[in-house]
């Protein structure tokens, strides 16, 4: 779809600044850019966000920086030089939105906190984003993933009775970048009703525990917490996975009385099992789960996971496969949906998903991953810079576009 032809999406005109790295800014801005943001990523000169270097898995790029900085421009500044300081400070001038996760403290001591800026922009949107707060005895600890993960009691309740397991993606990163993305949305309503800008303050540790609520409240006053049980619901029984008699795994899920007397009956075919004084209430089932499991296990070692798979659809019993990478890419209900969509790289075209929800108003940006610095020149000659000032900058030649 041209330009003359693409409908008004819900961000086109709003401008966002961001000195970004790693994931929770950046998958927070590439939402933004998503509904039709303009996000200028302020980078470091030559190796840029360090994401870029993570892995070289997505035709020699990173993975994970290829997947959170599509339709995004790359500005690369040394913001250690006074010159590249001025450049931001004119951006800032015009933006709605600065977002930044830099080490604690840094965006403050370079004059970017919402209390430097208020006054000089008073319709900016500041959002910081870091792992404990801007106040607090944790206030200045660096913060990573997998140390969050571990703060806000993740670890605790993932993996197995014997060992302890983080989460396969980066889940504090993405929880805190959701809500730097919503509060930011929610900021933008409300300076069109007071046209000031606010101060965002989001930090992961407080992402993440909102997430653990259900878990803490399992706990509450006192109470044991959630064992960890794998695959498998620490609560919720039978639910999780279950090998078939081909040696196939099958996911399914019970989430009521009704449910467990239809599994047992048409799936089981063992609808004696419903009445059983062990099995006859989740809390029971729950307590025997061990029994349980050695009776479904049996039973289903007579049938291939597809037999069994069909067995469940008959019943109107939930169950998934187990999918592995290559099973998510090639999703049969993905590709029917038309939910992909090709958008470049400095190193060729990949497929990316569109982002989650159908919009019949309009559609999703679906632009570029760029280089590092690939647009300083366009963006400071917008600004109204010379050849010669951007020249002062020292910015590599293979950088500026």
């Amino acid at each position: 779809m041209n330009a003359s032809t693409q409908r008004p999406r819900p961000l086109d005109g709003i401008t966002v600044v961001s000195l970004e790295h790693a994931v929770a800014a950046p998958f927070c801005t590439r939402q933004l850019a998503d509904l039709g943001a303009r996000v200028i990523k302020v980078e470091r000169p030559g190796a840029g966000d360090f994401a870029r270097g993570y892995d070289q898995r997505v035709l020699g790029q990173s993975s994970h920086f290829t997947w959170i900085n599509r339709s995004k421009e790359s500005l690369a500044l040394d913001l250690k030089q006074p010159l590249a300081q001025q450049a931001l400070m004119q951006l800032l001038a015009d933006a709605d939105v600065l977002v930044q996760n830099l080490a604690p403290g840094a965006a403050a001591r370079m004059g970017l906190s919402y209390d430097a800026l208020h006054d000089k922009f008073p319709k900016l949107i500041v959002c910081d984003i870091s792992g404990y707060g801007a106040d607090g005895p944790y206030r200045d600890k660096k913060a990573y993933d997998l140390l969050i993960q571990s703060e806000a009691g993740f670890l605790s309740i993932t993996g197995t009775p014997e060992v302890p397991s983080k989460a396969g993606i980066s889940v504090a990163d993405i929880a805190a970048g959701m809500y730097a993305y919503t509060n930011i949305m929610s900021a933008l309503l409300l300076r069109a009703k007071t046209g000031e800008g606010s101060h965002i303050d989001v930090s992961m540790l407080e992402a993440l525990g909102e997430w653990m609520g259900y878990p803490m409240y399992y706990a509450f006053d006192g109470a044991p917490p959630p064992p960890r049980t794998g695959a498998s619901h620490a609560s919720i029984y039978p639910y999780g996975p279950f090998v078939a008699g081909d040696g196939g795994t099958v996911m399914l899920g019970l989430q009521n009385e009704r449910e467990w007397q239809a599994f047992c009956d048409k799936v089981l075919e063992q609808p004696q099992l419903a009445k059983d004084a062990r099995f006859d209430s989740n809390a029971h089932r729950n307590e025997n789960r061990d029994a349980l499991k050695a009776e479904i296990l049996r039973l289903f070692g007579a049938f291939t996971a597809q037999q069994i798979v069909e067995r469940l659809d008959s019943a109107g019993i939930a169950n998934a496969h187990v999918n592995d990478m290559a099973g998510l890419w090639a999703h049969p209900q993905l590709e029917a949906r038309k939910r992909w969509r090709n958008v470049p790289t400095p190193k060729g075209e990949v497929p990316a998903l569109l982002p989650p929800g159908l919009n019949s108003a309009f559609d999703y940006r679906m632009d570029g991953v760029p280089a590092v610095g690939e647009h300083t020149a366009r963006i400071l000659v917008g600004l109204g810079w010379s050849a010669e000032r951007i020249e002062a900058l020292n910015v590599p030649n293979n950088v500026a576009d």
